[in-house]
């Protein structure tokens, strides 16, 4: 009931932005407010970039045209912003791709484990031909993809000892996010999926409820895992990038050239995240270091990638190829 009551509020604010709230403006146009979602807190890399932006969009339009940035989660949880987002409740969401794929499901192809060989291969893959394949086809689920940001790569700590080979992983309860894929990423190496809320992993780890959980450098430190769990071991299994998406509803409403205005903002705000990231990365990675962890590199990645074979079974025929293509990018 409650979540009802916040879609249709957000969709009535909405309106309001287009109509009522809307004023003459520069060159005698129609001055548009529009709402942006973000589940981070001030300062986080992606509403850094949420901010550059909604900056460039009003420096661009002269005023005409402002984006609201809502972080800290306050029009809600990652999923129903995301579903609010594809009828025109709320504007745009930053939104990791994984909350994308259930509307969407040829995306998780981008999710596949040990897919990116490391974050350049990525990169080349986002800002290419698939990268824009699927900024555009999204449009086919009621969203338009804007831009890419980076989320960094995740990689396994655990409370015991440090990971080397699959076998050190064998019968090892591991924290994952609740996804069947990730889920079965954990299976495949021989270890225990463990699902369960972030919240909740801090305690896991210090009464043994789990072993261990895998996640990026700054996830790591901002939660203090780092002060349970001492083994990090650093494997890059997955590289999972982040989105601004728009409605497509939304868009449809704008002119075509402040959809391209939009669009153009978007993207040249995405190298500001993506320095963000890398700058919290590093600042992150040097405070565990100094805190004494026990950090070290799998270097025998084909052995991890080769485990995920039967993983990799489980994608659609469509999936598949996308994989195949992915791979392929030199």
């Amino acid at each position: 009931m409650k979540k009802t009551i916040l879609i249709i509020a957000c969709a009535l604010l909405v309106v309001f932005g287009f109509s009522g709230g809307a004023k003459d403006g520069n060159g005698g146009g129609k001055n548009i407010v529009l709402r942006l979602a973000d589940n981070h807190p001030d300062g986080y890399p992606t509403v850094i970039g949420d901010l550059e932006f909604a900056r460039l969009v009003k420096e661009r339009s002269n005023g005409r045209i402002v984006i609201e940035v809502y972080n800290n989660g306050v029009l809600g949880d990652q999923k129903s912003v995301v579903e609010q987002v594809q009828f025109g409740g709320i504007d745009f969401v930053r939104t990791s791709i994984s909350s994308v794929a259930p509307f969407y499901p040829d995306i998780n192809a981008l999710q596949a484990p040990y897919l990116f060989r490391d974050a350049d291969h990525m990169w080349k893959v986002l800002n290419g031909e698939i990268g824009d394949y699927f900024l555009n086809s999204v449009k086919s689920s009621g969203f338009v993809g804007l831009c890419w940001f980076d989320a960094g790569a995740r990689s396994f700590y655990n409370t015991k000892k440090p990971i080397y080979t699959v076998a050190d992983l064998k019968g090892m309860k591991i924290r994952v996010q609740e996804s069947a894929l990730m889920m079965g990423m954990i299976q495949a190496l021989g270890a225990v999926p463990t699902p369960m809320p972030y919240g909740d992993v801090y305690s896991a780890l210090q009464t043994g409820v789990i072993d261990g959980a895998e996640n990026n450098w700054p996830s790591y430190d901002t939660a203090s895992h780092y002060e349970v769990a001492r083994y990090f071991s650093i494997d890059e299994h997955t590289r999972v990038p982040e989105m601004i998406i728009a409605s497509k509803i939304t868009m449809d409403k704008l002119s075509a050239e402040d959809q391209k205005l939009i669009a153009q903002a978007a993207k040249d705000a995405a190298p500001v995240q993506i320095k963000a990231w890398a700058d919290m990365e590093k600042r992150s990675e040097d405070k565990v270091r100094a805190a004494g962890c026990k950090i070290n590199t799998i270097r025998n990645q084909s052995e991890f990638s080769n485990a995920m074979a039967p993983l990799y079974n489980s994608f659609s025929a469509g999936q598949k190829e996308w994989i195949k293509k992915i791979q392929a990018v030199k």
